[in-house]
């Protein structure tokens, strides 16, 4: 087997690489179905009695997974073929969804059995993510990482978009078990395509797992560029969804027309993730660390918008300009990752950046929580707003951001100077 990106059409654009179409087709797939998982998954729990103490339990053992295991995914995704681990990782999401839907088709559903399948969902998650973020690398010619990058979250947006109309209707007509049996049948199909990618395992010699574990550490705390961004990315995470997805609701219902306006909210933040993408494919701006940085800054607008009561035109446009920032921001520091990141070690790069940003749920929720029982939601709300834009101008000021720039197929190392980088760690 051989790196697909070492192809001979690896001038051509992205869409003309084989092994990338098949790709995105794979990712569009199944993110058709995980748009409408959520609704389905809060409706089973409904449909079977639970209340929120129950949804808690559920959501909580889906994502409890994937900071657990996250490490062991990214140590398997620097060792072994990550199209196998993706293929796998998409098959035993298909399996637990499909036992979930055949569970509250028949009525037999329960909260334990609800929980236990998102906790092998979300466990299957925890060795997806990492494979992705590698496999990118592999299939794509580093001069197109960044419009393959915004390739695949073009249609995944739009899917974002749709998806959660499209699944409350499915809900509505049907139940929970159809939407579910969908999200299982679209992970099977990912897993095929993805099994058809065939990439090779990275480079360079294996160690036992807390021994790579322990090397994937040293190269993480080494690159300043890297840890300072994931710390000030896990504070900007906290503050955006604690004061968006919990604050964001209740300060709609008390300042503005309720469940209707923070519709309109939600949907233009989705199209200014779609309007971002197609940003994000034309402007390929050099210094893509701090473009990243500066970009996710944009997310206090509607924060600040609606802490003040802004006219629901302004926050609108505010919440608009935050999707914009936000996917040029992703599509921006996947660049940087993929081109400054040794294949050998961008799975447990990736696992280590997003553990931190996954704690940041928990931790924003609990911490905002803490924080209303003493404060007016708008002051809580705008307390995130500014917190948000001072981890992005604290992040601005390291020095090491402005030497993750762009490169060119001129700058690019060579494997083997990839491979004795990956031994001095």
């Amino acid at each position: 087997m051989t790196t697909v990106a070492e192809s001979p059409q690896a001038s051509s654009t992205p869409l003309r690489i084989a092994a990338f179409r098949r790709f995105v087709s794979a990712n569009l797939i199944s993110a058709a179905g995980s748009a409408m998982a959520p609704l389905a998954l809060a409706y089973s729990v409904i449909e079977q009695g639970g209340g929120a103490g129950s949804l808690g339990v559920v959501l909580a053992t889906n994502t409890v997974p994937t900071i657990v295991f996250l490490l062991v995914g990214g140590v398997l995704a620097d060792r072994l073929s990550r199209s196998r681990i993706l293929f796998l990782g998409n098959l035993l999401a298909a399996g637990a969804q499909g036992a979930l839907a055949v569970t509250v088709a028949t009525g037999h559903a329960t909260t334990a059995s609800i929980a236990a399948c998102g906790f092998v969902s979300g466990t299957a998650a925890s060795f997806i993510v990492p494979a992705t973020q590698g496999a990118v690398g592999q299939i794509v010619p580093e001069e197109h990482l960044q419009q393959a990058n915004a390739l695949l979250r073009l249609p995944s947006n739009a899917v974002k978009v749709l998806g959660p109309v499209v699944g409350g209707l499915v809900v509505a007509a049907s139940g929970a078990a159809w939407a579910l049996a969908w999200d299982a049948f679209t992970f099977a199909v990912a897993a095929v395509l993805l099994l058809g990618l065939r990439l090779e395992a990275p480079p360079g010699a294996a160690a036992g797992v807390l021994a790579d574990l322990r090397t994937g550490w040293t190269g993480f705390r080494s690159r300043t560029w890297l840890w300072t961004y994931t710390a000030a990315g896990t504070v900007l995470v906290a503050a955006w969804l604690a004061g968006f997805q919990l604050l964001g609701p209740l300060v709609a219902a008390q300042r503005y027309a309720g469940p209707r306006d923070w519709g309109l909210i939600q949907a233009a933040f989705s199209c200014g993730l779609l309007a971002g993408t197609v940003v994000c494919l034309r402007w390929k701006p050099y210094r893509l660390l701090a473009v990243a940085i500066a970009a996710s800054g944009a997310l206090a607008l509607p924060l600040a918008a609606m802490a003040v009561g802004l006219p629901l035109p302004l926050v609108l446009v505010a919440a608009l300009l935050a999707g914009i920032g936000l996917d040029v921001a992703i599509v921006a520091w996947t660049t940087a990752f993929q081109q400054h990141v040794p294949q050998a070690e961008q799975g447990r790069m990736s696992a280590f950046n997003g553990v931190g940003e996954r704690l940041a749920i928990p931790l924003g929720y609990l911490v905002t929580a803490l924080a209303a029982q003493s404060s007016s939601s708008q002051v809580v709300l705008l307390a995130c707003a500014g917190v948000i834009a001072a981890a992005a101008v604290l992040n601005l000021c390291v020095r090491d951001v402005y030497g993750i720039n762009r490169r060119t197929r001129e700058d690019r190392p060579s494997a083997s100077s990839e491979r004795r980088e990956v031994e001095q760690q």
